[in-house]
């Protein structure tokens, strides 16, 4: 079977749908494909700073995520070694923006927000791209279950293993060499946490959590395999020094 869509967009993440819901704010019409069968609404929380709540409220949808969230207001660096504070900043708005906004919110909130925003029958499940073909001024995008698309426009929001990104030619994705292991707590009641990022440093290892609401908590650890040894009883230290009702 063969379509014909005037603008695709590959997957169905925070980009394409926000990409997807840019495109109907000004009246062009688009699909995208997602090779799932419904929302993927896995993952922890992303801290969002200035810039990305302006990109929020162009799509309509900023209010809406601001009252699942509080604003954090101010940063505090610790030693990952002792525990004890280094550093703290403010993050109110003097001398910002008068739009500065910080907040941390969970992703499954973003992307549900995002897709009720978009008309019917926007997302195409159970779409999972195998290929891609120039033909002429079009492009042929051929789906797993042998449907072939035919537009005009193709956008790729599929991720690090990008089959757009593959198709143009772009080269692969750098390795940064660092990993990551990421959280989010929810509390039956109030956390008790000020409103503030906080992050211990030291030793290659990074550590912080931050609120996203009164009930729930965001945090991670990054840190460099070739310089920590994760069996060691030192990277077990860095991790003790954060709060009990965290790390627990």
């Amino acid at each position: 079977m063969e379509i014909n869509e005037d603008i695709v967009i590959v997957g169905a993440g925070i980009g394409g749908l926000a990409t997807s819901l840019g495109l109907h704010r000004l009246g062009v019409r688009s699909i995208v494909l997602e090779s799932s069968d419904s929302l993927r609404t896995s993952g922890f929380a992303l801290a969002l700073w200035t810039n990305a709540w302006r990109a929020l409220d162009a799509l309509g949808v900023g209010d809406s995520l601001r009252q699942r969230s509080i604003h954090f207001t101010r940063f505090q660096a610790f030693s990952a070694n002792s525990g004890l504070p280094t550093a703290e900043i403010s993050l109110e708005a003097d001398n910002k923006p008068i739009d500065y906004d910080s907040r941390c919110i969970k992703r499954q909130e973003i992307v549900e927000t995002l897709e009720k925003e978009l008309p019917p029958g926007t997302i195409k499940y159970l779409s999972r791209v195998i290929s891609i073909q120039q033909f002429g001024q079009y492009k042929l995008v051929h789906l797993a279950d042998k449907t072939i698309i035919r537009t005009k426009v193709l956008i790729g929001c599929d991720g690090v293993n990008s089959v757009v990104a593959k198709w143009m030619g772009l080269p692969k994705p750098i390795d940064a060499n660092r990993s990551a292991i990421r959280g989010y707590v929810e509390y039956p009641k109030a956390h008790g946490f000020e409103p503030k990022f906080c992050a211990y440093f030291g030793g290659g290892v990074r550590i912080g959590f931050l609120p996203c609401d009164h009930k729930s908590l965001y945090w991670f650890c990054t840190f460099t395999p070739s310089a920590v040894d994760c069996k060691s009883s030192v990277f077990y230290v860095y991790i003790s020094t954060i709060p009990e009702s965290v790390s627990s």
